[in-house]
This record gives C-alpha cells, structure tokens and sequence, in this order.
C-alpha cells in the first residue's frame, strides 16, 4: 500500500506514556494497511507481531476514533477484495485433481454455480432477486417487491381510476334502465 494511500491518513492514537511494546502510530498504520490486503484481524495481527486483543483495545480507547474509523475503512476495502476473489472463482473456475489409484491422473475446472447466483442476487438485486416462496408475498422493502409495484404502477390505471370507471359504467346502467321504465310507461299509457 502506497504511503500516500488515504486509508492511512487518519490520526493515530498517542499514547501518554509510551512502552517498548506500545501499538505506536507507525505500527498503527501498518496494521491498517495489512488490514486492508487481508480483511482478517488475526492475519493482520499476526504479521505485525501484536495480539488481537492489544489491538482490539486500543480500538475501543478513548481518543482511538482514527484508528477505529481507519479499521473499518480497512475490513471494507479487505471485503471488496474478498467479493473480487468470489467473482472471479465464480467465473473461472476452482482447478479439481481426478485422483485415480492415489496419484493425479488429470484435472478439470468446478464451476461454482451457487456462488455465481449469490453474487447476481446480492450485487445485481433489481434484476437477480429470488422470487418469493410459494404461499409467502414479497415483503415492503425487497427487490422483488419494488419490482412488482414499479411493474404494476407502469402499466395501467390507479386503483381510483378504476373505482371510477366502474361507478361512471354503474350509472350509465342506471341511466339505460330509468329509460327503459320510462318507455315502458308510456307505452302502457297509450
């Protein structure tokens, strides 16, 4: 990671009474930026020498808001790398051994299609969500949902518009029977 990297820029913690095994702002830094290639804590932790909980408390002090936002920021930018390595084993391939007597006699590519699907409905949500179960309606909020009602409300008239239809076809009906009475009436009549 670059030193210019904005990831790093944050303002470190400083310790009032520094120890010879105190998480400085150098360290600091260098755990963010392992933080961001990795995304796991413990890696992260493990490559610069500290324990997780020294860190975890240092995140948790008071006046440590950089350094937890600067964490953050790196589990973000670990789990984008992490989507990337999804997307691309979804789309490439996982190399599988054909094992035969105990030795590798060939190899072929597992694509994973689960995975593949995961990533359309979680990245791709408006055009790759699952469709309700059986006997459930889609709830307020989901993808499928927003769908069905910018479908529904794009294609023809409000529930008002066609209240009002049938009540004007109701009157008109009205209207056709008074004059039939009426004829009738008059008809008698003469």
């Amino acid at each position: 990671m670059d030193a210019d990297d904005p990831l790093l820029g944050f303002t470190p913690y400083e310790h009032v009474a520094p120890r010879r095994n105190s998480i400085t702002p150098d360290r600091q830094r260098a755990f963010v930026a392992a933080l961001a290639a990795s995304g796991i804590v413990t890696q992260a932790a493990r490559v610069m020498g500290v324990s997780v909980e020294a860190l975890y408390k240092l995140r948790h002090r008071q006046g440590a808001q950089g350094f937890a936002g600067a964490w953050d920021a790196a589990i973000d930018r670990g789990m984008m790398r992490l989507e990337d390595c999804a997307l691309e084993r979804a789309i490439r391939g996982e190399e599988r051994p054909v094992v035969s007597q105990g030795r590798v006699v060939a190899t072929y590519m597992r694509h994973d299609s689960a995975l593949l699907m995961f990533l359309l409905r979680h990245r791709r949500a408006a055009r790759f969500a699952p469709v309700a179960a059986p006997g459930r309606d889609p709830q307020p909020g989901s993808a499928l949902y927003e769908r069905i009602v910018a479908d529904h409300n794009a294609r023809g008239p409000s529930s008002e518009e066609i209240v009002d239809r049938i009540n004007a076809k109701i009157e008109a009906i009205k209207q056709r029977r008074l004059q039939a009475e009426a004829q009738n009436d008059d008809a008698s009549e003469a």
